[in-house]
């Protein structure tokens, strides 16, 4: 823990650990324990277990039971799930194909407590955190990454832009503003993480339409549609 200080949070936080070796449970459960307001509520060997398990953030292993657990952990983040992968696995391109499928962080074994608990608060509040080993994965990687987002996050970004105020979004998603706002704040931390910030409303409209996300003709389709504000 010595160089990273950890800070305390006042707003408590359910947790789910999915691990196919107990030990490692045992070991994560334990640092965790030492966290305030973080709460271990579910643990498992299987992705399958966590369906039914209500989590702020999953922490999953990328390896369970002898099989690479990739395409379920694609459908947990389309749900909208966070998931903090923690894996033996620092292979480039797998790393990379982890983190475009939207998950909220990427650690390794090899990083341990400090840099995984910073990843887990940083999910949980919708917030970037990027530990060493995806740093040099990121960094060393010369390709445009898109992040994977979400069915909501892609919709509510595209009523967003056709200058739709967060409000206006709500109401036609059926969802509260804090959703939509959620939402948002996911997509700006995804792109954040494949190294390409988009802090303003401008930065992320460009990067959609590079991404093709979005395309001019659905935004000039509204008849609300000006260039969005800062």
């Amino acid at each position: 823990m010595a160089g990273i200080p950890m800070a305390r949070t006042a707003t408590a936080f359910h947790v789910g650990i999915v691990d196919d070796h107990p030990v490692v449970i045992d070991g994560v459960r334990a640092w965790l324990a030492e966290a305030p307001g973080i709460r271990v509520r579910h643990t498992g060997d299987t992705t399958a277990d966590l369906r039914s398990g209500a989590v702020d953030v999953l922490i999953v292993d990328l390896n369970l039971n002898g099989r690479l657990v990739l395409s379920d952990i694609g459908e947990l983040t389309a749900e909208g799930r966070r998931l903090v992968v923690f894996s033996q696995f620092t292979d480039e391109s797998l790393v990379l194909d982890v983190l475009n499928m939207g998950v909220a962080g990427f650690v390794t074994k090899s990083e341990g407590q400090a840099h995984l608990l910073h990843a887990v608060r940083a999910a949980a509040a919708d917030r970037p955190y990027v530990p060493p080993t995806t740093a040099g994965v990121l960094v060393s990687d010369r390709s445009p990454v898109a992040p994977r987002l979400s069915q909501q996050e892609r919709t509510s970004l595209l009523w967003w832009f056709q200058s739709m105020s967060k409000a206006s979004v709500a109401r036609r998603m059926g969802v509260s503003v804090h959703t939509v706002d959620m939402y948002i704040k996911r997509a700006r931390v995804k792109y954040a993480q494949v190294g390409r910030p988009a802090p303003t409303k401008t930065d992320m409209l460009a990067r959609a339409i590079e991404d093709g996300l979005v395309t001019p003709a659905e935004l000039a389709g509204s008849p609300q549609w000006t260039p969005p504000p800062e």
